[in-house]
Parts: structure tokens; C-alpha cells; sequence
């Protein structure tokens, strides 16, 4: 984060415009898990989430799932503690799990330049999977540097800076029940 930004951060409050209430989150990750359960209806389905923003959209989505499922989680970044992708995936932490020859569903909480999920994609794949697929709960399409298109997606946006239901700004406001478009 510049420290020109860190100012303007610190020296006023934020706006925060609405995105998605909380009652439209539910019915977009409801209807959501009805795809993926009859999707996969009859095959197992490893999910793996990004974290750390995925995890309150992951645990909604599991539970609103009608098949059996198993759940891990991978740690990377392109964005850090600024308001834009420095270019560079990071990887903190790996699956745990052996994903050959399984189902693969990544859990995220929001694609914007493509960058980060296409390198993901890669690794993943790179470790025998049967199959790949994405699920998302914001795709921002007009940002993206990079062709991708994830299979899943809940809600899409044309551009803002997002927090809210696992979406952060500097590890703030992940804990808000909605999304909103925080406006410096």
C-alpha cells in the first residue's frame, strides 16, 4: 500500500456503497449449490478454497450442498496489503490433500485480472486431477489481464473495491454479513 493511500485511509473514514445485501447473498450461493449438487450428483467432489477470503463464502456454500463433499484449503496472493494486484502470485500454503484423479472445484472469493486463479489452475492441474473447475462469488470480467472464465459464479461486477463477506482491504472488513463497495 503507497503511503499517500495509507493517509487517505487514516485520515477519513471510508464510504461504502451496497453491493449485495446479505439475503442476496444467500439466494445467489443457494442457487449456486443447487448447480454444483447436480453437477456432481453422482462423482466426489474435492473443494478447495482460497483463503483467507473464501472461507465464509465456502461455508455457506457446504452447507447449502446436497451431495457429499471434502474440503481443503490453499493460501496465496497477488494483492497483499494494497488496493491492486502487484503481478505476482505468492503461494503460502498448499493443499493437504491428494487431488489425483478426483473432482476439483476451487472456491474463491473474487477473480479480477485472471492472473491468480490461471496460475492456480496450473499448479492444480499439474497434479492429476480428473477435472478443474472454478467457483467464484464476484467475477470482475472487465478487469481482466489475463482470458478466464470461471464455471461457477455467483455475482459479477464491472469494477469497485469490494469488501465484505470474506473480501478485505488490508485484512479489514472481512466480517461485514454483506458486500460493499468501499469508496476512498
Amino acid at each position: 500500500m503507497t503511503e499517500s493511500l495509507q493517509q487517505s485511509i487514516s485520515a477519513r473514514t471510508p464510504e461504502m456503497i451496497p453491493v449485495l445485501t446479505k439475503e442476496e447473498i444467500h439466494q445467489k450461493v443457494v442457487s449456486l449449490a443447487r448447480q454444483i449438487s447436480a453437477d456432481y450428483q453422482n462423482d466426489p467432489l474435492l473443494l478447495i478454497a482460497v483463503l483467507k477470503g473464501a472461507f465464509i463464502f465456502l461455508s455457506d456454500l457446504v452447507r447449502q450442498l446436497t451431495i457429499p463433499v471434502e474440503i481443503d484449503f490453499i493460501q496465496l496472493s497477488s494483492y497483499g496489503q494494497s488496493d491492486s494486484s502487484c503481478g505476482e502470485v505468492l503461494f503460502h500454503s498448499d493443499i493437504s490433500s491428494d487431488i489425483k484423479d478426483k473432482n476439483i472445484v476451487i472456491v474463491e472469493d473474487i477473480i479480477d485480472t485472471g492472473l491468480t486463479m490461471t496460475k492456480l489452475v496450473e499448479h492444480l492441474q499439474a497434479l492429476g486431477p480428473k477435472s478443474v473447475k472454478v467457483c467464484t462469488l464476484i467475477d470482475k470480467y472487465e478487469r481482466r489481464e489475463i482470458a478466464f472464465k470461471a464455471d461457477y459464479i455467483c455475482h459479477t461486477v464491472k469494477d469497485g473495491f469490494l469488501v465484505g463477506y470474506g473480501l478485505d482491504y488490508a485484512e479489514r472488513y472481512r466480517n461485514l454479513p454483506a458486500i460493499y463497495d468501499l469508496k476512498f
